[in-house]
This record gives structure tokens, C-alpha cells and sequence, in this order.
């Protein structure tokens, strides 16, 4: 049986290291990390998903992405056939968005967002990683990598623009009930990590670890309700 190759994709400005704690069985599974290019001039969201689908060399993969790594293998299924696209602290359309981020797409406040400022690492790993951050700063000078200030102008004002209204629901979303950059009252049709905030991907890593395979295989099941079973979309299978 040949094993099942599951590609990563890491959110706004981080590096591959944030998957450097999940673990899948190998006899099983093949992990493929993918990272943020810088994009190009005038470059569409769907235009840079069809990009990155050039780095995906096997059939039927499954896509894991976390926040705006999330968005963005939404758009990358949109031109592969996947086996699964799962999204991690993220959010499934806009209409999952807070309202900041709708008001700013109205006021097109993100444009008065000072990005230089952002290269300073405290400030970014804020803005990528949520508010309630701890002050360990020389570790997250190891997940984010990416400090191109065309890149973050692009991402933001695409994750502000972002137009899709209408949720697949073939998605498998986790999300945190602690998330403080996509609040989980706004979010629906997810499995719930308890405790979970924006950077559950580094702090719940055993609950991921526990639960991805199962995920993955369509035979997980919801520890408050025993029959709630992700199945398979057999047409993708």
C-alpha cells in the first residue's frame, strides 16, 4: 500500500518549522512541506494558488494549511484533485471572518497598516500569530521567515479581499475555542480543539498528533459524540 502524501502549508509569513512537532505514522504517511513564495507583481490570490500547485508532485494529496496557509490550499484544490483539504485555525469563506476584517475591507484600513513596521519581529509574530502571544522572542524569530514587505502587503490585502462567500463542505476544518484572530463564534461546521488559540499548531501538537491520522482515514470520531464519524468523499478517494 503506498502511503498517503500530506503537504503543508504554513500560515501568514511563517516558516516550515511550526510542523517541526507533528508527527504522522510513517508506515502510513508522507509529509511535504511546502513554503511562501514571494509573490508577483499584481499577482491574484487564484493565480498564486495555481503557482504553488506546481510543487505538488504526487496524485490525490491531502493539503493541510493553517491560517492563511489555510485560505490559500482552499484555492490550490480549486485547480488538483485532492484527497482532503483540512485547514487549521483558519476560516472556510469570509462570512467566517470577524468584523474587523469585514470593516476593513470596507474602510480599506489595511492599506494604512505601516508594513515596515511589521519587520520587527515582536510586531509580526503579533500580527501572524494573535495578541495573547508570550514574549519568547527568539523562538519566533524561528517560525517566521518571511519579512518581505511586498509579500506582506500582498497577504493581508489578500486575506482582506479574500471573495469566497460560499463554504465547500467537503473541508475538514480544526480550529481552537481560544482563537483570538478568528474568534470561533464566527466560525461554524468545525471540530473543536479545547484551549486551542491561534498557534494551537505549536502548543497542541499531540492533540494533532493524536487525532490527524484518524482525520485523514475518515474513521475520526467526535470524543462528545461517538457517532460523528468524518467520512470519506468517495468521489476524491
Amino acid at each position: 500500500m503506498s502511503k498517503i502524501p500530506v503537504y503543508m502549508m504554513p500560515g501568514l509569513a511563517a516558516s516550515t518549522a511550526i510542523f517541526e512537532r507533528i508527527v504522522l505514522p510513517e508506515a502510513d504517511f508522507e509529509i511535504h512541506l511546502l513554503e511562501w513564495e514571494i509573490p508577483l507583481k499584481s499577482e491574484s490570490l487564484p493565480e498564486y494558488a495555481k503557482r504553488m500547485v506546481e510543487k505538488i508532485k504526487h496524485p490525490n494529496p491531502v493539503l493541510i494549511g493553517v491560517s492563511f496557509g489555510g485560505i490559500l490550499v482552499q484555492e490550490m484544490a480549486r485547480f488538483i484533485k485532492v484527497r482532503k483539504v483540512i485547514i487549521i485555525s483558519s476560516a472556510k469563506s469570509n462570512l467566517e471572518f470577524p468584523r474587523r476584517f469585514k470593516l476593513g475591507k470596507t474602510t480599506k484600513a489595511y492599506k494604512l497598516i505601516p508594513m515596515s513596521l511589521l519587520l520587527n519581529i515582536e510586531n509580526l509574530a503579533k500580527f501572524s500569530f494573535g495578541a495573547t502571544i508570550n514574549k519568547r522572542i527568539k523562538l519566533y524569530e524561528k517560525f517566521l521567515s518571511v519579512r518581505d514587505i511586498g509579500y506582506l502587503e500582498w497577504a493581508v490585502e489578500q486575506i482582506i479581499l479574500w471573495d469566497r462567500t460560499v463554504i465547500d463542505e467537503s473541508v475538514i476544518h480544526i480550529h481552537g475555542d481560544a482563537d483570538d484572530i478568528f474568534p470561533i463564534n464566527y466560525i461554524s461546521n468545525c471540530i473543536v480543539v479545547k484551549g486551542g488559540t491561534h498557534i494551537m499548531i505549536l502548543n497542541k501538537y499531540k492533540w494533532l498528533n493524536e487525532n490527524l491520522p484518524a482525520i485523514i482515514m475518515g474513521t475520526w470520531k467526535d470524543e462528545e459524540d461517538k457517532n460523528q464519524i468524518i467520512k470519506d468523499d468517495e468521489t476524491n478517494s
